[in-house]
């Protein structure tokens, strides 16, 4: 037994110390840059790569969003379905890491046979009967297999498995990442569109009182009649636009309902008269830290050492493939001396296999191999490019639209005055109705115009912290921009 066990311990260190086939990994360059382009009032931040992301969302200051949040992360049938997905690839990697090691089997066996049947014997002339003969024998057993990873095909496959499963980790991130981002996108959308509605309202208001006044005027015969007309298109048609507000407010509720997990049917939100926008002020990382934070990124990197890892384990296809098998255990024709010595048996056995000719299989493998490594590495640097365009495009997006803010701001006052303004004029008589309706219509205008700005100035930092990969909730404090009354 010890020159079998030497040659077993001989040939397990052999494996352990094994080659692999795969070629050195390193991360793909990118295209990358030392800082973005420069935007007023904005300055690079070097968050922590590890830093939590935290509940960036919270920095909208606004705990009806938060509630709905917690909701999508815990129901979100997507996220159900990633983190699915996510265990489904942890299994398959403890799968392929149990091909290290030997397989043991036990086994155990009663038989019983007979021979013959009854047969007639003659002896001195006397006949007699004889039955047939039956025997019983008991078997009990242990078997074991091995395959040692000479070339790193096992491991190859181990690290693939591994480097699929990281990938679908960030993917589960990137998908909570991208399922937060559109339900803070349609909240805040829904409640800008509170605020239309409201606006709206008060403008259907304001041109009831408009057609009022010219109706009073056209009865006592100082207008025309086209002065009626033309308040009564006026109000229709923002009587239409209040219509479709409500519209657009009841879609982005079912939206927000299906990201939660519930049937649009039975859900509802509150309206908020007094909406108050608040704009957070969010740190922008440098380029080369963008790398190491967005979830896209570090999936489509993973993917990359993946791909690398499968060359290895076709390459190790050329080389011969050795197994080892023993067994041992009892057999005996009685219970009682199964387990006895003279009834032990044993065996081992070596094996190795080498694949001589296969039309060229093997190379086309690993030619396919290698061109789905170039595909992975592409599809790295895309997802970089991307990333890069999405963070520059937010950037410059909200240092615009704090400017135009302010100028809609400056408008919508002017255009409210001129309003007042005109209107007194009319019932003064120093003016047409026409001359109304243009500066209602201004007003009203710049009104919708200023509320949807401030909308897309929350919507726009919102996207600017997904393009970053998240917030940094214990890096820096939560810093919250202006609001308004």
């Amino acid at each position: 037994m010890k020159p079998i066990r030497s040659w077993s311990a001989l040939l397990a260190s052999v494996a352990l110390a094994g080659c692999s086939l795969a070629p050195p990994y390193a991360r793909p360059t990118s295209p990358d840059a030392v800082q973005w382009k420069a935007v007023d009032g904005w300055q690079p931040a070097a968050p922590a790569d590890g830093a939590p992301r935290g509940d960036w969302w919270r920095y909208f200051g606004d705990p009806a969003l938060d509630a709905l949040v917690a909701r999508a992360n815990a129901h979100n049938q997507t996220l159900v379905q990633a983190e699915a997905t996510y265990r489904q690839s942890q299994a398959l990697t403890r799968e392929a890491r149990a091909s290290l090691f030997p397989t043991v089997s036990a086994n155990g066996s009663v038989t019983h046979s007979a021979s013959g049947g009854s047969r007639t014997i003659v002896t001195n002339g006397v006949t007699s009967a004889a039955g047939s003969r039956a025997s019983t024998s008991y078997n009990a057993g242990l078997s074991a297999s091995w395959t040692p990873d000479l070339f790193g095909q096992i491991r190859n496959t181990v690290a693939t498995q591994r480097f699929t499963e990281q990938s679908r980790g960030a993917d589960l991130v990137s998908a909570q990442l991208a399922i937060d981002g559109e339900l803070v996108a349609n909240y805040l959308g829904l409640r800008a569109s509170d605020a239309q509605i409201v606006s709206l309202a008060a403008t259907v208001a304001a041109y009831q009182r408009s057609l009022t006044i010219a109706t009073n005027r056209y009865n006592a015969g100082i207008v025309a009649h086209s002065d009626v007309f033309q308040g009564q298109s006026q109000l229709a048609s923002a009587q239409s636009d209040l219509e479709g507000e409500r519209r657009t407010r009841a879609q982005l509720e079912d939206a927000i309902a299906t990201l939660i997990g519930e049937n649009a049917a039975t859900f509802t939100l509150p309206t908020i008269a007094d909406w108050k926008p608040v704009i957070p002020s969010v740190p922008v990382a440098v380029p080369s830290t963008l790398l190491e934070r967005r979830p896209d990124i570090a999936s489509a990197e993973r993917l990359v050492a993946a791909a690398n890892a499968q060359i290895g384990v076709d390459r190790a296809a050329f080389f011969p493939a050795l197994s080892l098998s023993g067994s041992g255990g009892f057999n005996s024709n009685t219970l009682s001396s199964l387990f006895s010595s003279a009834s032990s048996l044993w065996s081992v056995g070596a094996s190795l296999a080498q694949t001589i000719f296969d039309a060229g299989a093997r190379r086309a493998r690993v030619a396919a191999d290698r061109a789905a490594y170039d595909a992975a590495v592409a599809n790295y640097r895309q997802v970089t490019l991307t990333a890069f365009q999405a963070v520059q495009d937010n950037l410059a997006a909200t240092a615009i639209l704090a400017r135009q803010e302010a100028l809609l701001t400056t408008a919508s006052v002017a255009a409210d005055r001129s309003q007042a303004a005109v209107r007194f004029q009319y019932q003064s008589g120093i003016v047409v109705y026409s001359d109304v309706v243009t500066a209602q219509a201004t007003a009203f205008a710049a009104r919708r115009a200023l509320i949807q700005i401030r909308a897309d100035r929350q919507t726009t930092a919102a996207a600017l912290v997904q393009a970053l990969g998240g917030g940094w909730s214990g890096v820096y404090g939560t810093t919250f921009g202006q609001s308004y009354p």
